[in-house]
């Protein structure tokens, strides 16, 4: 399951102005995996996007990515 905090972390690590500063965890229950994205202050606009299509477009990719495995899995952008 960690190809999708890979994933994740990747595609954060891509949008940002500090990638050294991207922290992603994974925690994994029963049925769902919470990937977690912690991101610079300054750069959380950015992972975030207008209206949020940033990380909406991240979450769709992530949610058909685990669903490819046979997993459900949900993006929390963590201040």
């Amino acid at each position: 399951m960690s190809q999708l905090k890979d994933f994740v972390e990747f595609m954060a690590k891509s949008i940002v102005d500090n990638p050294e500063e991207v922290q992603v965890t994974e925690v994994a229950g029963e049925k769902t995996t919470v990937i977690e994205l912690r991101v610079a202050s300054e750069d959380l606009g950015k992972v975030i996007g207008k209206q949020g299509r940033t990380a909406k477009a991240i979450r769709s990719i992530l949610s058909a990515s685990a669903a490819k495995m046979k997993k459900r899995a949900v993006l929390e952008i963590l201040e």
